[in-house]
């Protein structure tokens, strides 16, 4: 039998063994502190990152599993989500958690919206939600684990079509979803729409603002033209907001907030009948970090609005600075003009996969999408300096792109190929074949528009499912 690669140690390190190591392993890593990932980091600045960590260090063994034995934490959680509820124009009847991060956020409030329908709504047996296709996957895997129906809408120019919507509502419906904004684009659906018919037909209604819940606040304050959006709007039940995203607290921290108590307490976990005793869980993980509670009530406290309101100026000064870059480039498109601090473009005269891997190699890293074919860029206070520079390498990769006439070719014939390819090949060829032609998941040193261009014509497919999955499966491999 072949041994794992990498023993269990018999003895300690030293924290320069540790570090040096460290030092080997972030070769590899995107160079985020010098604002060159448009993606995956937040950062408020090094003073207030020095603040926050600095209370976060203070819990980093606590855990708020037990109320009784952190009364401190739970004081703080309580008080995040007043502050909360006060920026989300909710009353002192709104009650939510932290929770470790969107994903978590958004099983609980498709977990009480199931449990609700139970209760309430005891005539339905196979109980459904409703999404817009711009909606987060963590509602697709929500449903899997919940076992729940659900039915994806067409968007409408690229936000949520409230009739549509209403069209899908069936004597199973429970739950209707919007976001504020959608991640992929930056759009806000048109909520109180979508509230309306929540309403109207005896369902709960959620607003996913994961990515833009502690900007849009802001952003509408310093008077951009906003919808509504949050409690304010009437037949809004519940809303989810990442706090480690634009409230900057370290990772591992969201909200998820309801109403009322009545609503919150079908979120919860309750089993009484065990030998260790009464058990009861708010939210999915037993055991909840301290340190992530600390550090988000940190960041709230530490910031303040005056704080927020900064940096949301700062990061839509840069989001204009992007947008108007991208105009100066007649061969890029805007998707629409974003809400906020997300921006992502298309094309339909060169490869914006192409364009992607060029600007990997100068050391930029953001997100490639499809449907359509796009690059998305995620804008916050860490980017205010480097605006400049990177749209000018923008101009200049793209000139690069449009010079790669073959390569633009072999991808068109690589993706033709899989077109015609995928209606007569058995199942599992195509990924198979996907996997002899890459041996590395280092997007900096591949030339990666052939593969992403064939995972835009393979879309849904489970050809495509199975490259994934095996992609997956291999990333914690040491080989």
């Amino acid at each position: 039998m072949k041994k794992p690669k990498i023993p269990f140690p018999k003895s300690g390190s030293s924290k320069k063994q540790l570090l040096d190591s460290l030092e080997k392993y972030r070769l590899k890593d995107i160079d985020w502190r010098k604002g060159k990932a448009f993606c995956l980091v937040y950062y408020p600045g090094d003073e207030r990152a020095k603040l926050i960590k600095s209370i976060y260090d203070e819990f980093y063994s606590e855990n708020a599993l037990n109320p009784s034995a952190t009364p401190t934490l739970t004081r703080m959680e309580s008080e995040v989500i007043s502050m909360c509820a006060d920026l989300f124009n909710g009353d002192n009847n709104v009650r939510g958690n932290i929770t470790s991060g969107g994903t978590e956020s958004i099983l609980l409030a498709v977990k009480t919206a199931r449990d609700w329908a139970r209760k309430h709504k005891p005539q339905v047996k196979h109980p459904e939600v409703i999404i817009p296709s711009s909606a987060h996957p963590a509602f697709i895997k929500a449903f899997k684990y919940f076992e729940l129906d659900f039915v994806v809408v067409p968007v409408k120019n690229f936000r949520a079509d409230p009739k549509e919507m209403e069209k899908a509502v069936s004597k199973n419906t429970i739950l209707l979803v919007g976001s504020a904004p959608s991640y992929p684009h930056g759009l806000i659906d048109p909520i109180a729409e979508i509230a309306e018919i929540a309403k109207k037909n005896n369902l709960l209604c959620h607003v996913d603002s994961c990515i833009g819940g502690f900007i849009l606040p802001f952003v509408k304050k310093l008077g951009f033209p906003l919808i509504d959006f949050d409690f304010k709007v009437e037949g809004v039940t519940s809303i989810s907001a990442d706090m480690h995203k634009y409230g900057y607290s370290p990772k591992g921290a969201s909200i998820v907030l309801y109403k009322d108590s009545s609503l919150r307490k079908f979120q919860f976990s309750v089993y009484t009948k065990w030998s260790g005793g009464v058990y009861g869980s708010p939210t999915i993980l037993g055991t909840r970090p301290g340190g992530c509670i600390a550090g988000a009530w940190a960041a709230l406290k530490g910031i303040g609005e005056d704080g927020y309101l900064e940096m949301a100026k700062e990061t839509m000064k840069s989001t204009k600075q992007l947008i108007e870059g991208i105009n100066e480039i007649k061969d890029l498109q805007l998707i629409d003009n974003p809400d906020m601090s997300i921006v992502s473009f298309q094309s339909s005269t060169i490869n914006v996969y192409q364009l992607a891997d060029v600007l990997n190699k100068k050391g930029w890293h953001f997100e490639r999408q499809q449907l359509p074919p796009s690059l998305h860029f995620t804008i916050n206070y860490i980017h205010r300096d480097v605006m400049e520079t990177f749209i000018k390498e923008l101009k200049s990769a793209v000139k690069e792109v449009k010079r790669f006439k073959l390569s633009k070719l072999s991808d068109k014939l690589q993706i033709g190929l899989v077109k015609s390819a995928k209606n007569i090949l058995p199942d599992g060829v195509i990924s198979k074949f996907q996997q002899t032609q890459s041996k590395s998941s280092d997007i900096h040193k591949e030339n990666t528009s052939p593969m992403y261009g064939m995972m835009n014509v393979l879309a849904g497919s489970d050809d495509l499912d199975d490259i994934v999955l095996d992609f997956m499966d291999k990333i914690n491999s040491l080989e």
